[in-house]
């Protein structure tokens, strides 16, 4: 029998290592991330760490590519996203959220939560759970709450003492009907307007201000326009971590493992890591010239009661409230 050619050695050791190397990356799956924050947020920050926990847990079998910054849209794209299957993971706020996941409106009561541990408390309970799972049928899975801290009003003219500081002011305020009605019963006008627009609108006047917590006023910008910040800590709207539901489907139990891992390890260090940038951000922002206010919340809290008689006749969101106010 006549022997193999050196060449035809060659071309089926050049073919194996081919065929290998197609099987080593046939065997790798990589779920895309996309967000609106900028890459100096803690929340960005957590989800790099998200991202290189996925690949520990999985020895280098599961990979996460990140995409910030509003590259693939803002919020609400994303979530559009995330519902075709075009993308597989999400940040947004709960407030957003409202809009499939009625449910959701409770983190937009004002002074719902007593304290930080209590917030935690509630995020990390079955309560929290329970709220994750919600947008399952919208094709969207909650993941984890990460800690947004609590928002709080930030002005272009003059501080926010009182409520009776509000009245008639134009404030920017998310698309959620919580909020626009905090805002009413606080005297103000709410504006629903996109968080990628806000800086010019207040630039241009077409609010006198907007509320948000110390990390975004800062990483924004905005107090090189709004020089009056009061930290009146209204509400502690969470972001929340979302993968679709046909991602979720198609990963393995062992993926999914690896993915819950992951994701408790980058709530962890996004807590951490949100700490110590709100003392930062109002560092910062004080250095820069902006004038922070600590007034007191009664008044506020007070002011905004009402809003529980909106779910007069709701015994679901009645109980959901209660059982959040019973959380130790």
């Amino acid at each position: 029998m006549k022997k193999p050619h050196f060449f035809q050695y060659l071309f089926v050791l050049t073919f194996s290592v081919f065929v290998l190397g197609c099987q080593s990356e046939a065997s790798i799956t990589t779920l895309r991330l996309g967000h609106a924050l900028d890459t100096q947020h803690p929340v960005h920050k957590a989800m790099v760490i998200l991202g290189q926990e996925i690949e520990k847990q999985s020895q280098g079998k599961l990979k996460l590519n990140i995409y910030p910054s509003g590259q693939l849209g803002g919020e609400r794209e994303c979530l559009e996203l995330l519902q075709i299957g075009s993308l597989d993971i999400t940040k947004v706020s709960a407030a957003v959220l409202e809009n499939f996941i009625p449910e959701y409106k409770v983190f937009s009561v004002p002074y719902m939560f007593r304290d930080k541990a209590h917030t935690f408390s509630v995020f990390d309970s079955e309560i929290g759970e329970s709220l994750l799972l919600k947008g399952e049928k919208f094709r969207l899975r909650g993941l984890t709450f990460y800690d947004a801290g609590s928002r709080s009003f930030y002005m272009k003219d003059a501080p926010v003492k009182s409520p009776s500081d509000l009245v008639g002011k134009k404030i920017r305020v998310q698309k959620s009907n919580m909020a626009v009605a905090m805002v009413n019963d606080l005297g103000g006008s709410p504006t629903p307007i996109s968080w990628g627009e806000l800086y010019t609108a207040l630039q241009q006047g077409v609010v006198d201000g907007a509320e948000n917590n110390p990390p975004s006023f800062f990483t924004s910008k905005h107090y090189e326009v709004c020089k009056f910040y009061s930290l009146d800590e209204h509400t502690a709207v969470p972001d929340v971590l979302l993968i679709g539901t046909d991602t979720w489907k198609r990963l393995t139990d062992q993926q999914k493992g690896w993915v819950k891992k992951a994701v408790r390890v980058s709530t962890i260090a996004q807590r951490k890591l949100w700490a110590a940038s709100e003392k930062e951000s109002i560092a910062a922002v004080k250095e820069a010239g902006v004038q922070v206010v600590y007034p007191d919340k009664k008044p506020f809290e007070e002011q905004t009661k009402g809003i529980l008689k909106m779910f007069d006749g709701n015994e679901e969101m009645k109980n959901l409230i209660t059982s959040i106010k019973k959380q130790q």
